[in-house]
């Protein structure tokens, strides 16, 4: 994965911005409670902050293997970086939120909690669900990475997983946080943004596929690939995609 100059600028300082803000270099805290206090609320801010990246990337992940997206080059484009960069820095932020609730004293966490499931001592079901998530995470991500070293196929049924690394991001926050009453409405937004998306690409699937078995029925032919204007994405069935190789192998059903 290839990030530019700037990319990392601008990830660079906002991690370093969390980090000083929880180490109360910018306003030194007066007491040992507002110390305390600002690092669970590094943890819990940069943990929110993961949250909506991750549902951003699921989302963009949907649309990226959604039937009518699969031979459409220039949309693929478009997206597929802002799929790739928002890992960046939901992986960024997750570092910070973890290294946090680490270092808090009053978390309860520590690094045998942060780690390893089922040893923290703070609400010890729900960390170990955002524990998890992170290496369910760790997997789907480095599979991508390297689909060319793995088996035709296999990174997309790993990939298939950024589903549940969802399901178990949104359990942690809800189950974790002593504050998921008043946030209630931002785990809605996001449950539901990733549900409307899944259905969707699932209702247009099903709808392609009884569409081609009842022309098979009929004996219909099907409809040879066009093209409105030179350089416009073709629709209706195509021999082979137009997404180049490099791209089509890590888009969400482009690699078969």
């Amino acid at each position: 994965m290839r990030i530019s100059g700037r990319t990392f600028i601008v990830l660079s300082a906002l991690v370093a911005l969390a980090v000083i803000y929880a180490t109360g270099q910018i306003a030194p805290a007066e007491t040992a409670y507002q110390a305390g206090m600002r690092v669970w609320l590094a943890a819990r801010a940069t943990g929110i902050a993961a949250l909506v990246l991750l549902t951003a990337q699921v989302v963009l992940g949907l649309v990226l293997s959604h039937p009518t997206n699969q031979t459409t080059w220039r949309l693929s484009k478009l997206i597929f970086p802002w799929h790739e960069h928002l890992l960046l820095f939901t992986a960024s932020l997750l570092v910070v939120h973890v290294v946090s609730l680490i270092i808090d004293p009053y978390a309860g966490v520590g690094i045998g909690g942060a780690l390893i499931p089922g040893l923290s001592e703070y609400r010890t079901s729900a960390v170990a669900l955002g524990t998890l998530a992170i290496y369910a995470l760790i997997v789907t991500s480095v599979t991508a990475r390297y689909t060319r070293l793995l088996p035709a196929g296999i990174w997309l049924k790993l990939h298939r997983l950024s589903l549940v690394v969802l399901v178990l991001a949104w359990l942690h926050g809800v189950l974790a946080g002593t504050d998921s009453e008043a946030l209630r409405p931002l785990y809605a937004l996001s449950f539901g943004l990733v549900v409307a998306a899944a259905a969707h690409r699932y209702w247009v699937s099903r709808r392609a596929r009884v569409d081609g078995l009842a022309g098979i029925a009929v004996g219909t032919p099907s409809r040879p690939a066009t093209a409105s204007r030179p350089g416009e994405p073709t629709t209706g069935a195509t021999q082979g995609s137009p997404v180049p190789a490099t791209i089509a192998a890590r888009i969400p059903g482009g690699d078969r």
